[in-house]
């Protein structure tokens, strides 16, 4: 079994199978008509779904293998797609079938951002009298929207990524609607572009300026004794580029060979000094008068979307020393802009950014040849480009570790689907629509009866967990990965409780039950599925295919799950609302499941 089933599930994901049968049992009728029903086929008849072998394990500091391009069967793509995107639908498998691997994810570059402050104007334009102001929630539907039906799927889902690297976060109340939305576009449009021109936007949004307070950052003032705000260049360091500790370019961890311990990449001295680079920094506007710094020119209307623009007169000048370099120029923009030449251009970068994107898009513990291969592709795309990232996405999608880990690694394959995730793969997965188009799912912060996570909703500028969380006292704590001795780690498991399972439960059994949102606008479309429904074993591998293909599911699990909705018989005329009922059971059964919280 795999070390992630066996910590996540007894922290509590066991739980949810009986509390769903429960459910089941007090929600959903367990039979139709107990006369006149048809007999449903015997579980142990229908054989599991066959998965082929995919490419061969690399050795861990061996060279690149070449993946087969083309899935062999519809879990292989399924597979692929779970990877990619925020959930399976059966046009994406025929996508990815008909043109291969890199085939699909060309044509997801070339397709057009989804953008999200379009969707917040036209919730705005739809507004009428009686309704007058921005919903709070509305970036939420916006985020719903596009992760649901956004054809830019590939784009949405590394952008999802990046927001939880880059995090700027709702939870502060001074970050608004649109001024997230202008965030999120921020990362959207640069998820295919170059790291360095996403990492300047990113310090140039207003969002980000309010979130790690160098909005209004003014020079040192002796007199005062005024020192530049530090946060900015702290975090810019430490989360958004190089990290605490000097790494080889497999991401392992350089150490002293004196004293044996790691190697820092910053110190105090190197905070101070990249602090004032970010100083006279403020609102966008058409000038640079003292008033607009302050924000006392309150009449440009897009002040919160614009990027925000260097004041000379607030600006530190002189000398600005950091990681062993200095920048002598008076000019904010000229400071800003040598300043994140210096951290885009330092070794650490490929290796820090690129790990956190494979333990986002595919799997917690990449092996050192993962990472490292993943990092050259950073350093160039192949054409003498660094922080392409169109090159990283594809070295992290398309790695033959993506597909099968090295044996060290094959216990923690995969990854832990935080809780946004489990609901987008349950969305897709069912065709979901919305009645109003606008998706109104609102905050689902509420761990005991939603989902306990909502996109750009994190409690910190570490995100909803730590990359490197290690639950205390489990399974997982006691395995070692590699030579390196390692021990594996579950982000995702950091927002996992007894709380937030009973949550999930309650969330997919509304969803499943009546739709989900306001008003329960986001309805699911089960029809494809009640057309299979006669034959449990069909419907069932059906499900498995969208919701966790390959051997995410044991055979045992998906023989049990067949098993219980056999007992929904069906008459011999009029059966829609059993066919339906075995629907809603199959579903609840295989999401609440502690194998399906595992994407592998």
């Amino acid at each position: 079994m795999n070390t992630f089933i066996k910590t996540g599930s007894r922290l509590g994901l066991g739980v949810a199978l009986g509390l769903a049968l429960a459910a089941c049992g007090a929600g959903l009728p367990t039979s139709a008509s107990p006369a006149g029903s048809a007999a449903a086929p015997a579980a142990t008849d229908v054989p599991a779904l066959s998965v082929a072998p995919s490419e061969t394990p690399p050795a861990d500091s061996g060279l690149p293998v070449v993946p087969r391009d083309l899935p062999t069967n519809a879990a292989e793509a399924s597979r692929f797609i779970a990877k990619s995107t925020f959930g399976t639908t059966q046009a994406d498998i025929d996508r990815v079938t008909q043109l291969g691997y890199s085939g699909w994810i060309d044509e997801q570059f070339a397709k057009p951002y989804s953008s999200h402050l379009a969707n917040i104007a036209q919730m705005t334009a739809a507004l009428t009298e009686s309704s007058t102001q921005i919903g709070p929630g509305w970036m939420q539907n916006s985020f719903w929207r596009n992760a649901v039906t956004g054809e830019d799927a590939l784009r949405q889902r590394v952008t999802f990524a990046l927001s939880q690297i880059l995090v700027v976060s709702q939870m502060n109340p001074d970050i608004g609607v649109r001024m997230a939305a202008g965030y999120y576009d921020v990362l959207g449009r640069n998820a295919f572009g170059n790291f360095r021109t996403l990492l300047e936007e990113v310090t140039l949004s207003p969002a980000m300026g309010i979130y790690l307070s160098h909005l209004g950052n003014r020079k040192t003032d002796l007199a005062t004794g005024r020192l530049p705000d530090e946060n900015y260049a702290r975090e810019i360091m430490q989360l958004f580029t190089i990290g605490l500790y000097q790494l080889n370019q497999d991401g392992t961890v350089k150490v002293d060979p004196a004293d044996g311990q790691p190697i820092e990449t910053y110190g105090v001295a190197d905070i101070q000094g990249l602090a004032k680079v970010f100083t006279g920094f403020s609102w966008g506007g058409p000038d640079t008068s003292s008033a607009r710094f302050v924000n006392r020119l309150v009449g440009t209307s897009d002040r919160d979307i614009l990027p925000m623009q260097g004041y000379p007169q607030f600006h530190e000048g002189g000398p600005k020393s950091f990681l062993g370099r200095t920048i002598n120029t008076s000019s904010p923009n000229d400071s800003l802009k040598q300043a994140l030449d210096i951290l885009f251009n330092h070794e650490n970068v490929g290796p820090f950014i690129g790990r956190q994107l494979i333990q986002r898009l595919v799997t917690s513990n990449p092996s050192p040849g993962y990472v490292g291969r993943v990092a050259a592709a950073f350093a160039n795309n192949g054409q003498g480009v660094r922080g392409d990232m169109k090159a990283v996405i594809r070295a992290v999608l398309l790695d033959p570790e993506a597909a099968n880990p090295p044996a060290a690694w094959a216990s923690v394959n995969g990854r832990i689907r935080e809780p946004v995730l489990r609901m987008s793969a349950l969305l897709r997965a069912l065709g979901a629509t919305s009645t109003s188009k606008d998706f109104r799912i609102d905050f689902t912060d509420n761990p005991a009866n939603s989902l306990g996570q909502s996109a750009m909703r994190a409690p910190s500028v570490f995100n909803f967990y730590r990359p490197g969380y290690v639950p205390p006292n489990s399974e997982l704590s006691r395995t070692r990965l590699g030579a390196a001795d390692r021990v594996p780690v579950a982000p995702e498991l950091q927002i996992t409780n007894e709380v937030s399972v009973a949550g999930w439960l309650i969330a997919a059994k509304a969803v499943i039950d009546n739709g989900y949102g306001s008003g329960n606008d986001v309805k699911p479309a089960f029809a494809p599925l009640v057309a299979i429904a006669h034959v449990p074993s069909a419907l069932v591998d059906r499900l498995i295919l969208l919701l966790a293909p390959g051997n995410q599911i044991p055979l045992s699990l998906r023989n049990e799950i067949v098993a219980e909705v056999s007992t929904i018989t069906l008459p011999t005329s009029g059966d829609a609302a059993a066919r339906l009922n075995r629907v809603k059971l199959a579903t609840l059964l295989l999401v609440v499941s502690p194998e399906f919280m595992l994407q592998r």
